[in-house]
């Protein structure tokens, strides 16, 4: 076989039909089977990974203006999702027994009217290790809680469970019994108490004035911080309209998670000119270091699973994958892919790292 010859792709193992418009973001539910998607008619779905079927569906946004994305966490609540619409509000939504409450349980109003997709906090994850029927897994007290009462109940709901996302704390679960096999360290002889998350209920996303990023508060609905602060605001807005957006804790942060996030939290922005601007929010007046890998504007970003690199795509004919240098606060090019077809508009990577993904434009 020529070394050139692709590989044909593979089949969907599902197609799931049911929008009457155009799905616009998805997301996984990071421990139950469940996938959400959102439309440009401004429908939200819930689907059940098993079964291949809507479990319910709610008008979140409106129809004229639509969904933009759909994002959860095991940082927030098990029962929570996050809609943002083009009709310049973010919604969070509780996950009911029969679908989604029938009104958000909180709305931000941002006034901000654009492309670019809100980023919930990513915390570092621990090494996804595989073998002898056990896999990593990270679950919070919510979820904990349902899967020992579907084992009482006999329920086989939460069985093939495909979720990698794995934050801390990390326990070691049996595949099929769900019996936890080792708890974290901080979790051993009951001395030291589970880490607080408080303080990663925020958002990020393009502000009001579509040069600027905005972190808001999930649990107040208020806006906590603004970048640039107003004597850097000249020179974003010579980059043009943030593109994307990804907020991310430092590896080895996690001691610090009952402290207020400022201290923590970090932020990636990418914009029309094809720059990256990555911020350390304790300093909101200058970004650490500002790169252009990309002669285009930069329409995804996504860092990896350890929070030490990433990867980026943009409407020009490449795909970058860089390296995060903390003491130095430097972004370095660690490989350049190029395409045949230029345009990128989504990118993703698997938690342990391993493997990328990409939407391209060529269909």
């Amino acid at each position: 076989m020529s070394s050139k010859s692709k590989r044909p792709p593979p089949d969907p193992v599902a197609v799931l039909r049911g929008h009457r418009a155009s799905v616009a973001d998805a997301c996984f539910h990071p421990s139950r089977p469940i996938l959400f998607t959102g439309s440009s008619d401004g429908e939200l779905r819930i689907w059940d990974t098993i079964q291949h079927r809507t479990v319910s569906s709610s008008w979140a946004h409106s129809a004229a203006h639509g969904i933009i994305a759909v994002a959860c966490s095991s940082l927030l609540e098990t029962n929570k999702i996050i809609s943002q619409g083009r009709d310049g509000t973010v919604k969070c939504w509780d996950i009911e027994e029969g679908g989604l409450s029938r009104t958000p349980s909180l709305t931000i109003r941002t006034n901000s009217y654009h492309f670019c997709k809100l980023s919930l906090v990513k915390k570092p994850v621990a090494n996804t290790k595989q073998g002898d029927g056990t896999i990593d897994i990270e679950l919070s007290n919510d979820s904990r809680g349902e899967i020992a009462k579907n084992q009482e109940e006999g329920s086989n709901s939460f069985e093939g469970i495909a979720s990698l996302v794995l934050e801390t704390p990390l326990y070691v679960l049996d595949r099929p019994t769900f019996e936890v096999l080792s708890r974290p360290n901080h979790l051993q002889g009951g001395l030291i108490e589970e880490t607080s998350v408080e303080g990663l209920k925020y958002v990020a996303m393009a502000g009001e004035q579509s040069s600027e990023i905005e972190l808001w508060d999930l649990n107040t609905g208020e806006r906590s911080v603004r970048l640039p602060q107003d004597n850097f605001v000249g020179s974003i807005k010579q980059r043009g309209m943030c593109m994307a957006v990804q907020s991310f804790l430092l590896p080895g942060s996690e001691g610090f998670l009952n402290v207020l996030a400022g201290d923590l939290l970090d932020l990636f922005a990418s914009y029309e000119d094809g720059s990256i601007l990555w911020w350390d929010i304790r300093y909101p007046g200058v970004p650490l270091t500002s790169v252009k890998f990309h002669s285009e504007p930069v329409l995804s970003l996504c860092i990896d699973g350890s929070c030490n690199g990433g990867i980026s795509g943009a409407a020009d004919d490449k795909i970058v994958l860089y390296n995060l240098d903390y003491p130095t606060g430097s972004c370095v090019v660690k490989k350049e892919i190029s395409l045949e077809r230029p345009g990128i508009s989504s990118t993703a990577i698997r938690p342990d790292s391993k493997i990328a993904a990409t939407a391209g434009w060529d269909h």
